[in-house]
């Protein structure tokens, strides 16, 4: 089987009209965005030793799929990118890669869809500057993410809005238990636990729905300080 998988590869290499790197980065995403555990810690030794493989051709692995050469150039964006800079468009090609594979594989569109939520916890973590939690599953990472969101405070809206966002917390919870029961990324065997397109489509859509909600209230906050600092020298 490993044979066969180099194999193809080789030929995707040497066919000018394939793009071998996107390939590449489909092949091994599900494995690069599993999550290791302390219960299965060869999960770190396998994702070090592919990064270390990809450095010697001079090549990159980031979240989401991508392969990049190392130094490649800021039209070379990753998803990283597209969350801290507000690209909203990018992040819905993001989601519709993963709608596209329903059909054909839904465990590999929930694993996607936790890959971005996780994206997006870390990389506004990274960016804000605050704590990033111990243990870096989608579930630490929403709530220290969750507790550093500006959100309304009127106090006729604050009750209502807790409802809302426990009810976003249970979809992260979910779709983390998703991705660890069936998702592509734990290594489903060959007779993994059956889900309905329907059941999965629902996954990917709430994952949508948070993503953009966070990123939303994350970049118009940014908005908003950016104004004042100009009032104030302006």
């Amino acid at each position: 089987m490993e044979a066969k998988c180099a194999e193809w590869l080789r030929r995707c290499n040497t066919d000018s009209s394939v793009d071998s790197l996107a390939i590449l980065g489909r092949v091994i995403q599900p494995f690069m965005d599993s999550p290791p555990t302390r219960y299965r810690p060869e999960i770190a030794e396998g994702q070090q030793r592919i990064r270390e493989t990809l450095a010697r051709s001079q090549l990159t692995y980031q979240v989401n799929g991508y392969v990049l050469l190392a130094g490649s150039n800021v039209t070379s964006k990753t998803l990283a990118d597209y969350l801290r800079t507000g690209d909203f468009q990018s992040i819905e090609a993001e989601f519709d890669r993963a709608l596209k594979q329903l059909e054909s594989d839904p465990h590999a569109s929930i694993t996607a869809a936790c890959a971005i939520i996780e994206a997006l916890c870390k990389t506004y973590i990274d960016t804000v500057g605050i704590a990033m939690p111990a243990a870096q599953t989608v579930m630490p990472l929403w709530r220290a993410v969750q507790a550093d969101l500006k959100l309304n405070v009127d106090p006729l809206l604050r009750d209502d809005q807790k409802r809302v966002l426990q009810g976003l917390a249970s979809i992260v919870d979910g779709i983390g238990a998703y991705r660890t029961h069936i998702g592509s990324a734990h290594g489903r065997g060959l007779n993994p636990p059956p889900i309905a397109i329907s059941e999965a489509r629902l996954a990917v859509n709430a994952a949508h729905s948070l993503v953009i909600f966070v990123m939303e209230t994350w970049h118009s906050t940014q908005l908003a300080n950016g104004i004042k600092k100009s009032s104030m020298f302006g």
